[in-house]
């Protein structure tokens, strides 16, 4: 015979089939992206595994126990430290006359003027010194008017004019400079005056109107001892100093 259908069944299929999808609804489901749930004592295990190896490390120098580095101001961390201005004076060093008060001056005179440096005045300075007594021996006037002051320029052309009217010619080889030294040097209002004593090695020969030698040798080297002093306005847009006194130094 036939079992009497039960509707008490139905309705506990149904709720049963409510409380799994209710569930759903607010665990959610797994997408196997979920983070771990938070474990305390993970946490703290962790923290102590970090401790023990921070003790364990050796200590930075100046890191020790109550030690404080302290930062520059304006220093950031990891950021390279800034390093101390050089001293003004160390660029002039072996470039000076031993017993002189030059280096006050000079010091004086870069102050005023920031682009004045050891390194560009004195290449300078013996650059002008070669191709002065390279062009007054070969009575070059063009060449020579841009590099001296108006009263040393016509001392030098007064000189060439004479050689011309006595009809000679001078020839002179720079064979080298062998020193080239600071022997004063002032700052007067706006005005820097420097003088170096130069010492160079020189073949030179005056030649007559008829080629034949009347003065030097072409195989005589001279040793040459020059003090020549250059200026220039310190605020003038020229950066060229000129030469505006000579005299033969010992």
């Amino acid at each position: 015979m036939h079992q009497a259908f039960d509707p008490s069944i139905v309705i506990f299929a149904l709720l049963a089939i409510f409380v799994v999808w209710k569930l759903r609804s607010v665990l959610g489901t797994r997408t196997g992206t979920e983070k771990p749930p938070f474990d305390p004592f993970e946490a703290r295990r962790k923290l102590r595994e970090g401790n023990a190896a921070r003790d364990a490390a050796p200590p930075e120098p100046g890191r020790g126990p109550g030690q404080v580095i302290p930062l520059q101001r304006g220093e950031a961390r990891g950021a390279e430290a800034p390093r101390p201005a050089a001293d003004p004076a160390d660029q002039w060093r072996g470039l000076v006359e031993p017993g002189t008060q030059a280096l006050d001056g000079l010091l004086k005179i870069g102050a005023a003027d920031r682009s004045f440096t050891a390194e560009s005045f004195m290449g300078g300075a013996r650059a002008a010194y070669e191709m002065i007594v390279t062009a007054f021996a070969a009575g070059d006037r063009a060449a020579l008017k841009p590099l001296l002051a108006k009263d040393v320029y016509d001392g030098f052309e007064a000189a060439i004019a004479a050689r011309e009217a006595r009809r000679e010619k001078n020839e002179t080889t720079f064979v080298s400079t062998e020193t080239s030294l600071v022997h004063d040097a002032q700052l007067r209002g706006g005005t820097a005056q420097v003088t170096i004593r130069f010492q160079s090695k020189m073949i030179s020969v005056t030649r007559g109107p008829d080629g034949a030698i009347i003065d030097g040798a072409t195989d005589q080297v001279a040793d040459v001892f020059d003090l020549w002093t250059f200026a220039r306005e310190v605020d003038a847009r020229d950066p060229n100093w000129r030469l505006v006194a000579t005299e033969a130094g010992a």
